[in-house]
């Protein structure tokens, strides 16, 4: 009899621990366990971090690692399967997407937000107020003749400009060289340029005379330091806000931002917990970090695209 009660508790004990093994991942507070590595445009980061530390909040068993050393660094890693989602204020390059290829890296492209790509001055400037686009081209291109303000515009006083602006692992300096000099990389070579933009606001927060270029988030965060340039590309003045970027009036330097899944990480519950995460809580948070929001429309159709992206016999939650 003795053995027979020792017998049934042991079952019944076999019986709980295969209950608490098997519950659905993702359900109940902590239930997810792992790490996700995260890498790339600095422009996004914010937005990527502030999600990240909403999510560690709801799954503290989740370490995510979130860092920012460019999207064309960021690509880098991602393609070389060291990272399982990569920031990118730019779409994936041909280059990239060759390098990928050879690794068998597949991925999901999904757009998470809008930015104002911004030229910014000192606040101490007051006659900076806007510059058009061939003036823009004229100070950055490479062999530019622009050294002080006057060489822009003839009423402008006669002091050197200090550069600074996007490294060249970013995707920032890959879409400004482009939009403004008409060729993607080619810039001056005398400036100050890096990866992470909190080093260019201190640049241009800190020199009277400083001419420089980075994500309208940055500006938003540090309004008291710096001040936006107004950017006539045909049309007129316009000025980067809220509403212009949105509207795509602020022309040509508003710009789609995104982040890019690897397939196969995907499959493990919590790199797709976060993404889906990430995709149900963005448009909530942009505010706080300086991004505009997508419309309903768009941020559907990068929905879509991550429930088509998904793993076989994953799209269900199975």
């Amino acid at each position: 009899m003795k053995r027979t009660w020792m017998a049934v508790a042991v079952a019944l004990l076999g019986l709980a621990a295969v209950a608490c093994n098997t519950q659905p991942a993702g359900d109940g507070e902590g239930s997810l366990s792992g790490a996700i590595q995260i890498d790339g445009s600095s422009t996004v980061f914010p937005v990527t971090e502030a999600i990240a530390e909403e999510f560690r909040a709801e799954q503290p068993g989740v370490n995510v690692t979130v860092g920012q050393s460019g999207t064309g660094g960021g690509f880098e890693k991602f393609c070389n399967a060291e990272t399982d989602i990569s920031d990118a204020s730019r779409p994936i390059a041909d280059d990239e997407i060759e390098a990928c290829d050879a690794e068998g890296i597949e991925y999901v492209e999904l757009e998470v937000a809008i930015d104002g790509l911004s030229v910014l001055v000192n606040p101490a400037n007051d006659f900076a107020e806007c510059m058009t686009v061939d003036e823009l081209k004229r100070a950055w291109e490479p062999d530019s003749e622009v050294t002080t303000w006057r060489d822009i515009r003839s009423e402008w006083p006669d002091e050197q400009i200090e550069f600074y602006g996007a490294g060249a692992d970013s995707g920032t300096f890959d879409y400004f060289t482009d939009e403004i000099v008409g060729e993607e990389g080619a810039i001056r070579s005398d400036y100050t340029g890096s990866e992470d933009d909190n080093i260019l606001v201190q640049g241009v927060a800190g020199e009277e005379n400083a001419l420089g270029f980075f994500g309208y988030a940055y500006y938003v965060q540090n309004t008291d330091k710096l001040k936006t340039v107004g950017v006539d590309g045909g049309d007129g003045c316009v000025a980067p806000t809220d509403e212009t970027i949105e509207d795509g009036s602020y022309s040509p330097l508003s710009r789609p931002i995104f982040i890019y899944p690897r397939v196969d990480a995907l499959a493990r519950p919590e790199v797709r917990a976060f993404v889906e995460f990430y995709l149900d809580t963005v448009n909530d948070i942009l505010g706080d970090v300086g991004y505009i929001p997508l419309t309903e429309a768009d941020l559907q159709a990068s929905k879509d695209a991550l429930s088509e992206a998904l793993p076989e016999g994953d799209e269900d939650g199975s």
